[in-house]
């Protein structure tokens, strides 16, 4: 790994080339892959303001509840390496159609759910769909100049902003006037239509084996069979491992985070169901060890643990875990905190609660393009830091002001602020670290640490709501007190610091490399 000699590691050394052009095919790649980010992100955020009117109508608790999100999330988390593994070996442009289809099938069955169980299953698949987007990122970086990589990141990110502010806008209206299953049926014409346009436009790619084959190939002599020999024996060995998907890894993942959240998800509970915390624990403890070992001795491992003994990756994933974890812990908790009556929540409608979680959508629509265009010129730990720093910011301001609709939206506004910053420069630190030949597992696992971190957020917001119920008068039903939103604010708080330490190591301790070596 190359250093820089006067030791500066405020960000990523450029190519003197930053006039390069981006081609055309890469801006329409990108507008493609981001529309399809946006209608996966509205399928994600137009049930956030119905999450109390499922809990009304399905009887279920608040815990029970966090498995809306949560089932979504860890599917993705177990489908995202998957998917990655399988696009080397058939191709990116047919595993994102392939995808895309079970994404539709997903989306329909949610709209037909007529229980919980019913309904978490439809988001288990819809879920999968997720694995579709690490995929897309590797599409842009292959097509987009490494000098730009970092503006064609922060518009694909911006449209999880838009997809998200569609989301709820429109979400909270369908919800309002025609109930919470039509949302699903709004989207499937429109992801079909998508589907025909991605198979239309995108090019057709080369697998990550045949490139890094093809790099070598054209980097020996033509008179040396020796040379030639040892391609031909990297060629066999790429086209072998190729071929193996780690399927033992991938159950155990599965066993191991659905355990985990299950005990988070009986900790609250009564003492019958109490017994089963131990169960879940061991069960959950047996299955991270099994999946370690089996990721160790794996040919074509989810999780290249070689990969993240880079401290720039290792840090970086941390930072976006964090992140990841602190947005979705608040997204579980904001529709219950607007919509349960006063004085333990704003007794507001579908459309208020809405209106108080746009701000952070707009904004962070607005600053993740912007963030691209900061880290290409200022390089991406100083934004990185500076990010955390906002984020942590608004995560203790909302946790001393959430007592009026106002207060929250203008705190949910600085958090997003934060979050674009952080997010685009914390990609950005783990693209610009890997090596090309290596990019697909890394943003696979990328991707597979920040869905585990976000489906651990809604468990914990759901914990702390189920533990601290109370009553009001005249009104049916038990509802979180006060107190059960001060911890869960001060909880997200906390682990805010946690991305501004690791931003101040990255700077201060790590030496950034100038080009991407292993």
């Amino acid at each position: 790994m190359t250093q820089p000699q006067n030791g500066n590691n405020d960000g990523q050394s450029r190519s003197p080339n930053l006039n390069q052009k981006v081609p055309r095919k890469a801006w329409i790649s990108l507008a493609i892959l981001g529309s399809a980010l946006l209608i996966a992100m509205y399928g994600e955020t137009m049930l956030l303001p119905a999450i109390p009117d499922i809990i009304k109508e399905f009887n279920i608790s608040y815990t029970t509840s966090s498995w809306i999100l949560s089932a979504y999330l860890i599917a993705g988390a177990v489908a995202t390496p998957v998917g990655g593994k399988l696009s080397d070996i058939y191709g990116r442009k047919k595993m994102v159609i392939t995808i895309m289809i079970i994404y539709i099938i997903g989306i329909s069955l949610g709209g037909l759910s007529t229980n919980i169980t019913f309904l978490i299953i439809a988001r288990v698949i819809q879920g999968i769909g997720i694995a579709m987007f690490p995929i897309a990122f590797s599409i842009i970086r292959d097509q987009f100049p490494r000098e730009k990589l970092a503006i064609g990141v922060g518009v694909f990110s911006s449209m999880f902003a838009a997809g998200s502010v569609v989301g709820l806008a429109l979400g909270a209206n369908i919800i309002q006037n025609f109930g919470w299953r039509t949302t699903f049926f709004s989207i499937v014409f429109v992801a079909i239509a998508l589907w025909f346009i991605i198979r239309r436009y995108i090019d057709n790619d080369l697998q990550d084996s045949a490139n890094v084959i093809q790099s070598a190939e054209m980097n020996i002599s033509p008179d040396s069979n020796d040379d030639k020999i040892k391609v031909s024996n990297e060629k066999d060995t790429i086209n072998k491992n190729a071929k193996n998907i780690d399927i033992k890894g991938t159950i155990a993942l599965a066993i191991t985070i659905s355990s985990f959240l299950m005990v988070l998800s009986y900790s609250q509970t009564n003492h019958i169901e109490n017994s089963l915390i131990a169960i879940f624990l061991s069960l959950g403890t047996i299955s991270l060890l099994l999946f370690i070992i089996i990721e160790k001795r794996s040919k074509s491992p989810l999780v290249n643990f070689q990969l993240m003994t880079n401290k720039l990756i290792l840090s970086a994933n941390i930072i976006l875990v964090i992140a990841f974890l602190a947005m979705f812990t608040v997204f579980q908790t904001i529709p219950v905190l607007v919509r349960s009556p006063e004085p333990l929540g704003f007794g507001e409608s579908v459309i208020t609660t809405a209106k108080i979680q746009l701000p952070f959508m707009i904004v962070f629509l607005l600053f993740a393009p912007s963030s691209g265009f900061i880290v290409s010129k200022l390089g991406n730990v100083k934004p990185t830091l500076i990010g955390s720093i906002v984020s942590a910011i608004g995560f203790f301001s909302l946790f001393v002001y959430h007592s009026t609709g106002i207060f929250v939206a203008t705190n949910l506004a600085v958090i997003a602020a934060g979050l674009s910053l952080m997010q685009v420069g914390g990609f950005d630190i783990i693209l610009q670290s890997t090596p090309r030949k290596f990019s697909g597992i890394s943003l696979g696992m990328t991707v597979l640490f920040n869905l585990i971190g976000a489906s651990v957020g809604p468990a914990i917001a759901g914990i702390y709501m189920q533990a601290n119920q109370v009553f009001v008068k005249g009104v049916i039903g038990s509802f979180p007190s006060a107190n059960s939103y001060d911890l869960i604010f001060f909880t997200v708080a906390i682990i805010s610091l946690v991305p501004v330490a690791l931003s101040i190591f990255i700077r201060k301790k790590i030496p950034i490399p100038s080009s991407p070596e292993l």
